[in-house]
């Protein structure tokens, strides 16, 4: 399979929306399904950094998004645990791959390309993921990512596990003296 990684467009979108809607009930991503908002708007968030798409022979395959974690609901969470101010951190967001992607290698590559773009701007790269015993949180394990801290917020159903917060090992930015 012959795989691009490119920045996300905006006539990529209802691809993308078709995309996360096929893969939505086996994988449980997002949690809240069917989204009580567009999914345009799950999919692109304020704050992104970048964003981008997994395309395979011409049809697209994954996304995956960095995002500024001052802007975002984890901020002072983040804040506290890392001890780091938002503006020092991107988070890896809305990464998903479609249905018959999994184990392809279409996700390594998306979160490689983000957590790349993450470091280029000098932020250590971050991200949460709803159980850390997940597929989804051993697949981020797998690739070196740790936990740093766990919360409970509003919109996560009863039922599914605490939100992890994990890092991947390596600070990038400076050090605040």
């Amino acid at each position: 399979m012959s795989l691009t990684i490119r920045e996300r467009r905006p006539d990529d979108l209802p691809e993308l929306v078709e995309v996360l809607s096929a893969q939505a009930p086996s994988s449980g991503y997002p949690h809240r399904w069917p989204l009580p908002f567009p999914v345009e708007e799950f999919i692109v968030r304020p704050g992104e950094l970048g964003a981008w798409v997994a395309v395979a022979e011409g049809s697209i395959v994954g996304h995956v998004a960095a995002t500024d974690v001052a802007t975002n609901w984890m901020s002072a969470t983040w804040s506290e645990v890392l001890g780091r101010p938002g503006s020092e951190l991107g988070e890896v967001s809305i990464l998903f791959v479609g249905l018959d992607q999994g184990g392809t290698g279409v996700g390594g590559a998306l979160l490689d390309r983000a957590v790349a773009e993450i470091r280029a701007l000098g932020r250590e790269p971050v991200l949460d993921v709803v159980g850390e015993d997940t597929r989804a949180g051993r697949f981020y394990r797998r690739r070196g990512w740790t936990t740093v801290g766990h919360a409970r917020p509003a919109w996560l159903p009863d039922g599914q596990p605490d939100v992890a917060f994990m890092v991947l090992p390596g600070r990038t930015a400076p050090d605040r003296k």
